[in-house]
């Protein structure tokens, strides 16, 4: 539910997207005129205020029959005081505990009713509760987020307090639980000095969250849970009128609360370098920079945006350059910005190749740092950055909850809704000098460098971590505006309870359309005209199931080398094209189908799909390129088996399928050391000529084109594309049966502040007559928040942060896997109820009419709201190929659920739940979880390695 670390700003966000790689930093080309480059679509809105101060922001989309409710109160962690860190996100929590008219689990109506997008986040600024529901269903959702607002402390009492106390506290035993999962919380307290509101971290500590009172949760809510200090953003298929109408009725009668005293800009930049360590049970050695930079309000951080996207943005930028191609030092390096209010944080990353002396990487850093510092950015570097900014921004708005976020950042951040226009416009208007400027004023000096190695995981809460000592100069907190507010009554009976939502709008999806090319090639076409822009996806039949007789991990490892070189192209090459053109293009192996995919604005489809087809036709697998990406992929590996759900995804399935079988593969697809270390370019070519051929592909298309449109298109790139010799290989899905009696596999991970449960056996195929009634039974069992397991685990004994139950989907046989990371002292009684709630719905506990009810109405009414994006319906494209399904497969989709019989989703428990044939992996510290396992007598116990060797 909640999140410990929120999104960014909108503008933040689209330029992590840019550092992550070069696939995701489409630019303008050259040639396209500079006006073009300086537009973003503009989120018309209207804007007013209630008579208790409750801002309101309205965006009418009417594309689909949905709303997006985004409520953002203006209060993060860093209105903490002293000893009560945490609280901003304990209070998150306790929002969705239900209020004094609705006195039950807050998503169980918005499950009826079919939402989508749903959740709450606290970050140091502001804490936000967000929702897209169908347009019928906005008077519900009103109603609730206003009853939570307004009628709240009669619902919160200590059996709820300690319930959600005992969750959070878990949520940070699982981040930290992970690798360098405890680092945030060290350069924080290092970045900030010790009276700065920044100092702490969101999730607190856990001797703060375990003197959290009833009072001192009561007094936060009456403190900054006002109306006043709250904006409101509707955004989707609504009228001003229409909003205007309703938040009067429903928020109108809700109390301004006191003024807030807001803390104030506080950059405190450091005069000198300083430096710390941990170790961690981490696979490499990974070392961080970080310096203090401007508000998020601050037009200067623009100019530091773009200097972050050129060195350390992808590829093409100039530290991946020095250390991942040149020097050959790190697996990987990036740059980013972390944005706040008071200051921001200006970050490096660098993961150190293993072997490679971290004194080395750093004299790299900081030679290119000195050569940016002294020439700044080039003219074409910075062109490139801004138009992919601008390129992302385009393709991000098709979903509502995107747009309400916008427009609620710039009201609460910047009391105006347009202001990511005037940020753009700044990003647009910079030059290599400014940038330049404003990066020799602010990441020239005084930087805090952290340096994480492999070794013991310390017994360190960092939440309490001492850090920056007190500095001079803290300005006073400012109230918050005084206004004359006042209350409205409101008509809204509420003991009468949630509004009923009756009616739901009906689903759109466009009518799939067929073509062929003049080589045979299927195309299958779904038109979407909002976004000029798009997708074009290969997909073959293959996937890490193709790796049979094979090295593990040839089909993954092949797919990823086709960017990194052609015939007559080289990776960085590729890279700059793609920025050039706008392209986002990206390759990558599922179970069972491999894909390559092209996003492209439409202005440059034909330059787009040729580059596309060179990558995909024309690989060059040269032998430079093979040993830099091994390098980073056994570096994946290794922090794969130093990750809980890595290790179990790795060793299950061996154990699950047994040896021979196509899936008794790491789930990762990665494959193992010895395989990836034995790779070479023969292996890579015989997969090619075997599996990524023409008579092996269906090519999909989706987005603002039409079929007399792209079969020239595609024709004239792919239409000459011959097969080689031989039949494409059977891949080998026989039918495995369940073992005699339960197995439990235990893996050490020492110091592991939590185990990590994953239990399970395996399902029928996707393809199977009855997926619908499996898929609806696991959704009741473990598949949403108010389901058996997560209710259990996570709501009624706060021992994990959620519990679930998943079934990855599959051609051949698909495993049902329960899952549930709990705290290391809870290890043993957690399967014990994992196996209870096995047995029971499968035995004396069956699921009851109102359980599956409940599902199929969420899946039916979140119809409308899953197929918002160009994206979400290429996926569902995905699905009907993949799986032979009729092109009217989503249209009928509510028809078919609705004739699901109760009895048909038992059966399904029936035939997929089967508690004395599990198979056990239990990953975390065996010296306190091993005798309490064994105890438990569920099954043959064995210790494996983290490479599902056995120990002992």
């Amino acid at each position: 539910m909640a999140k410990r670390f929120p999104p960014k700003t909108v503008l933040a966000l689209i330029a992590a997207s840019l550092l992550a790689g070069p696939a995701l930093l489409p630019a303008q080309a050259a040639d396209a005129p500079a006006a073009q480059a300086q537009k973003i679509p503009e989120l018309k809105y209207e804007r007013f205020t209630l008579p208790n101060g409750l801002t309101v922001v309205v965006h009418e989309d009417h594309k689909a029959p949905v709303v997006a409710v985004s409520v953002w109160y203006h209060v993060g962690s860093s209105y903490e005081p002293k000893g009560k860190t945490g609280f901003a996100h304990l209070f998150e929590h306790l929002m969705f505990q239900g209020s004094e008219n609705h006195k039950d689990e807050y998503f169980k109506p918005f499950e009826l009713a079919g939402a989508t997008d749903q959740n709450g986040t606290t970050w140091l600024d502001r804490t936000n509760y967000f929702e897209t529901v169908p347009t019928t269903a906005l008077d519900m959702a009103l109603w609730m987020e206003s009853d939570r607002m307004g009628h709240l402390l009669g619902a919160i009492g200590q059996k709820e307090l300690d319930e959600q106390r005992g969750v959070v506290q878990n949520e940070k035993r699982q981040g930290e639980n992970e690798p360098y999962g405890r680092v945030s919380e060290l350069i924080q307290a290092e970045a900030f000095p010790a009276n700065h509101p920044y100092h702490h971290d969101t999730i607190g500590s856990m001797a703060d969250l375990n003197a959290a009172s009833l009072g001192d949760v009561k007094q936060w809510f009456k403190d900054y849970y006002g109306a006043a200090n709250t904006v409101v953003v509707l955004a989707g298929d609504i009228t001003p009128a229409q909003a205007k109408e309703k938040m009067l009725k429903y928020f109108g009668d809700i109390g301004a609360g006191p003024a807030v005293p807001r803390p104030q800009v506080w950059v405190t930049p450091r005069q000198k370098s300083t430096r710390g360590s941990m170790t961690d049970n981490v696979a490499q050695t990974r070392i961080y920079r970080e310096w203090n930079v401007p508000s998020r309000t601050d037009v200067e951080l623009n100019q530091l945006q773009l200097a972050a996207a050129v060195l350390g943005g992808g590829k093409t930028s100039r530290l991946y350059q020095r250390l991942v191609y040149k020097d050959k030092l790190a697996d990987d390096v990036s740059v980013d910005i972390e944005q706040h209010v008071l200051a921001s944080l200006f970050e490096l990353q660098v993961d150190v190749k293993k072997g490679a002396d971290p004194a080395r990487v750093e004299a790299a850093v900081a030679d290119e740092w000195a050569k940016f510092l002294k020439d700044g950015p080039t003219a074409d570097e910075l062109e490139r950055v801004k138009t992919g900014i601008r390129a992302a921004f385009v393709r991000g708005l098709e979903r509502v909850n995107t747009q309400a976020s916008i427009l609620a950042e710039g009201q609460l951040y910047q009391g105006d809704p347009g202001a990511y226009l005037k940020d753009f416009d700044t990003l647009m208007a910079a030059t290599p000098a400014s940038v330049k400027t404003s990066a020799n004023r602010w990441i020239a000096k005084g930087d805090y460098t952290v340096t994480v190695t492999p070794g013991k995981v310390e017994d360190t809460d960092f939440a309490t971590y001492a850090g920056r000592p007190a500095q001079p100069g803290k300005p006073m907190d400012e109230l918050s505006a005084k206004g004359e507010y006042t209350i409205v009554k409101s008509p809204v009976d509420r003991t009468k309870g949630v509004p009923e939502v009756t009616q739901f709008p009906s689903l759109t999806f466009p009518t799939l359309q067929h073509g062929k090319l003049a080589n045979g090639i299927e195309v299958i076409l779904a038109e979407r005209h909002e976004v000029p822009a798009t997708q074009v996806q290969l997909m073959f039949d293959s996937g890490y199931a193709a790796d049979q007789g094979r090295k593990l991990g040839t089909s993954s490892f092949t797919m990823a080398m086709l960017d990194e070189g052609t015939k007559d192209l080289d990776s960085v090459e590729i890279a700059k094209r793609e920025q050039r053109l706008g392209a986002q293009i990206g390759s990558g192996c599922g179970l069972d189908a491999c894909n390559v995919s092209l996003n492209a604005l439409n202005d440059k489809l034909e330059p787009s799909l040729a580059l596309f087809a060179d990558i995909v036709r024309n690989p060059a697998f040269r032998t430079d390129d093979v040993s830099r990406l091994r390098g980073q992929w056994l570096a994946r590996i290794a922090q794969e088996k130093s990750q809980p759900i890595g290790i179990a995804l790795r060793t299950l399935p061996p154990l699950l399928y047994g040896e021979g079988h196509a899936y008794a593969i790491p789930f990762t697809g990665s494959g193992t050391v010895p395989s990836i270390t034995a790779l070479d370019a023969h292996d890579m070519r015989r997969f090619m000529g075997d599996f990524i051929r023409p008579d092996n592909v269906r090519i999909l298309v989706a987005g603002d084109t039409t079929l007399d449109r792209i079969i020239p298109q595609l024709n004239k790139v792919f239409g000459d594309w011959k097969p080689g010799a031989g039949k494409v290989p059977a891949k080998n899905l026989a039918k495995v049966a369940s073992p005699d009696a339960s197995r439990v596999y235990l893996i050490d991970r020492p110091g592991a502040q939590q185990s990590l449960i994953l239990a399970g056996g395996l399902a029928p195929s996707t393809r199977v007559d009855n997926n619908l009634a499996i898929e609806t039974m696991n959704g009741a069992f473990g598949g949403t928040f108010t389901s058996r397991l997560n209710m259990n685990l996570r709501e009624d004994k706060h021992w994990a942060y959620g519990a679930y139950s998943f079934m990855p989907d599959a051609l051949g046989q698909r495993p049902f896997l329960m899952y549930a990371p709990v705290q290391t002292d809870k290890t043993a009684p957690s399967a014990q109820q994992i196996l209870a709630e096995a047995r029971g719905v499968a035995g004396k506990h069956p699921l009851s009419a109102e359980e599956i009810a409940k599902i199929k109405e969420g899946d039916v009414r979140s119809l409308p709201g899953e197929y918002q994006t160009t994206s979400a319906v290429m996926g569902a494209l995905e699905d009907i190929a993949l799986y032979d399904r009729p092109d009217n497969w989503i249209q009928t989709e509510k028809a078919r659920i609705q004739a699901l019989k109760d009895p048909q989703v038992q059966a399904a428990a029936n035939e997929v739940v089967r508690p004395d044939h599990l198979t056990w992996v239990i990953v975390g510290d065996l010296k306190k979880i091993e005798a309490p396992v064994r105890a438990l007598n569920l099954g043959k116990v064995q210790v494996l390695d983290a490479d599902g060797k056995p120990v002992k």
